[in-house]
């Protein structure tokens, strides 16, 4: 600990949950107060961003009250985990109400509330937390002694002030920097989709339309998904985002996998001995076509051609007659093949920007994470 700082239990710094009513002193019932359920309260958005207003008699029995300036921390999992965190600002009559699962820090005159938002912001705070939880699984909140007997820094305030203005600096910074990256990255798909989508767009000599049933066998897999085993030895492709894997096989040749429900219509391509869910669908024996190329025609498209055809709020998912009915331009071979090396290169270019930017995301934070850290040991 710096000399100059002292350290004190978050409940003997901050007011934790003020009274609902110091609201009615300044506010009359029919006035209208912010509303901010917890979708509103952001991850690394330093003020909270409220959605709407309601009448003060509206929310004043079942809400949570905190006005301008107070510091919202959600109690309940995932999103204490996550860091839903922020500073009331700009509220309707100075009062707000919220979600139930807030817990609301008012700092006192010794803590800056900004110095404050970063402090809880650090990974060790959610981590400490989140060992600390209580009740049912999917339903744990993170204990009221933790948050009052939390061991806070409280150096003086222009020493508060001056970590504040780094940080913001430093983080306006990291912002300015993933945004960047963001948008390379979305240039590079664009240009991907682009290209995508002007192949098939202009079709050339001797291309025909075909349904896929005609190019195709079109199958379901028979295992359920809790008979793979994460260490067996052969891929098995579920309708999750990514393969599992099982002891045994049922299917041994090239084909493209498509989701029938979960990641709808993701399509996956593989050749070799690989077992299948029984509401994924398998597509081989191809006549006329290559998998590769079929493959390049499938991705993308065929989830957003289901997506378009959901009714109402149900959840999207593939009947088979949808899958043999599906329309596609088949050139012949030899273009198939020119087309597929194209699209394969472009492909794994987009690939590296998407890896390299992971790793700029990667690194980012952790800069961030290791800012707070330095911030709150004083050693910036």
């Amino acid at each position: 600990m710096k000399e100059g700082w002292e350290t004190r239990p978050l409940s003997a710094v901050c007011e934790i949950r003020p009274p609902k009513s110091e609201v009615h002193e300044r506010v009359a019932a029919s006035a209208l107060v912010s509303f901010a359920p917890m979708k509103d309260l952001g991850i690394g958005q330093k003020f909270l961003n409220v959605s709407e207003t309601k009448p003060l008699a509206s929310v004043v029995g079942s809400y949570t009250y905190f006005a301008d300036g107070d510091v919202l921390l959600a109690k309940i999992t995932p999103c204490f985990e996550n860091g839903k965190l922020g500073i009331a600002n700009g509220l309707s009559n100075g009062a707000g109400f919220g979600s139930s699962e807030f817990i609301v820090l008012r700092p006192s005159a010794s803590l800056d509330k900004e110095f404050l938002y970063y402090f809880l912001a650090r990974p060790d705070f959610r981590a400490e937390g989140a060992e600390r939880m209580s009740g049912a699984v999917g339903h744990k909140r993170v204990s009221k002694e933790f948050i009052e007997t939390y061991p806070t820094p409280v150096p003086p305030l222009p020493e508060q002030q001056r970590i504040v203005d780094i940080l913001d600096e430093a983080f306006a910074g990291i912002a300015t920097a993933k945004a960047t990256a963001e948008k390379n990255l979305q240039n590079a798909r664009a240009l991907f989709e682009s290209h995508l989508n002007a192949v098939f767009s202009q079709p050339g000599e001797g291309w025909v339309e075909k349904q896929l049933g005609n190019v195709c066998q079109i199958k379901t897999g028979k295992k359920d998904v809790n008979q793979g085993n994460p260490e067996g030895e052969y891929p098995f492709f579920t309708c999750a985002a990514a393969h599992t894997y099982s002891d045994s096989y049922s299917f041994d040749t090239e084909a493209l996998l498509v989701a029938g429900n979960g990641n709808v219509g993701q399509t996956s391509y593989y050749s070799g001995k690989f077992e299948a869910y029984q509401r994924t669908y398998v597509l081989f024996d191809f006549k006329g076509v290559s998998a590769k190329y079929l493959f390049r025609v499938l991705d993308k498209r065929l989830s957003a051609k289901v997506s378009k055809q959901k009714l109402g709020n149900t959840m999207p998912y593939i009947k088979i007659g949808m899958l043999s009915n599906f329309v596609l331009p088949v050139p012949p071979l030899p273009e198939q093949r020119v087309i597929v090396k194209a699209l394969d290169s472009l492909a794994a270019e987009t690939q590296r920007l998407e890896a390299l930017y992971e790793q700029k995301l990667t690194a980012l934070e952790a800069l961030k994470n290791s800012l707070l850290h330095q911030a709150f040991a004083g050693a910036l």
